[in-house]
């Protein structure tokens, strides 16, 4: 039976509730964040390295990201950014490098837990303009016209609403403003068996959608420019999804030609929106 969209919600809290507890080893030890072992491997899915980026925070990194969306953000010194789904502050961090002391970060995440590690995690380094607010994506609690960027890292496939969370980003951005994000996406649908695994939605991808279907709802929500700025296939190890299917339906899944890609996505809200003056 299909979950309903606060079904899904619930789950998702519950399980980012937990993985604000853990280590970044221990994510990265397990499935997409999940407590459980994924087998005698180590590795994280999903992840990119931010050991290189000026202002990483090896504390607000629990390994839980599928891209680098501040690496291709063009943020610039004075801008105000917002972070969607900011965990324990990680990408903020890294994004308070680039805005500098003139600019502003606002972190969104739906989860207590991270938001009061995200706090913590601010209040050991001393930045006073990085601010955590606990809300949900989809109902963004920010002001109109307020951010120069927004940036998200593997949160809206786990979102049952996208249009609406794309429309807040529309609302919530300037004019000629841009987002950065990267996300889960699909070539092709999965298994009925792995789109209905809940410890994989609120992990890894069977909350994605198909990447034409994604980048539609993009362009119906007004953006321009739109551009996919890095692209990579997603390799789900053999023993994650043995988990979830039998090895005849692994073999069909190894065949199928379906993927699964990070992508990192860029948009900018046009100048004119219908009904407004040209800027």
């Amino acid at each position: 039976m299909k979950q309903s969209d606060s079904e899904i919600k619930a789950l998702v809290k519950e399980k980012y509730g937990e993985i604000a507890g853990q280590s970044r080893s221990q994510n990265i030890s397990s499935c997409c964040g999940a407590t459980s072992s994924c087998g005698t491997e180590v590795y994280n899915i999903m992840a990119d390295d931010y050991a290189t980026l000026e202002g990483y925070n090896p504390d607000a990194d629990l390994g839980l990201g599928c891209g680098l969306p501040t690496e291709f953000a063009k943020i610039k010194e004075g801008d105000t950014v917002i972070d969607l789904g900011s965990g324990a502050g990680n990408d903020c961090f890294v994004a308070r490098k680039s805005v500098g002391t003139s600019g502003k970060v606002i972190g969104i995440d739906f989860t207590n837990e991270m938001i009061f590690k995200a706090r913590e995690n601010a209040e050991k380094i001393g930045f006073e303009n990085v601010e955590f607010r606990q809300g949900d994506i989809e109902d963004i609690p920010v002001t109109s016209n307020a951010a120069d960027v927004v940036i998200s890292n593997c949160v809206l496939n786990l979102v049952p609403d996208k249009t609406k969370v794309f429309s807040e980003i529309f609302r919530v951005l300037k004019q000629k403003k841009h987002f950065s994000i990267s996300d889960i996406v699909l070539d092709g649908e999965l298994p009925a068996k792995l789109q209905q695994a809940a410890e994989l939605y609120a992990g890894c991808v069977s909350g994605a959608i198909q990447k034409q279907e994604y980048l539609s709802i993009i362009r119906q929500t007004g953006f321009v420019n739109i551009e996919i700025q890095k692209e990579k296939k997603i390799i789900i190890p053999d023993d994650i999804l043995l988990r979830y299917i039998s090895p005849v339906e692994l073999r069909q899944w190894n065949t199928s030609g379906i993927g699964i890609y990070s992508i990192t996505v860029y948009g900018e809200k046009p100048c004119c929106e219908l009904g407004s003056l040209c800027c």
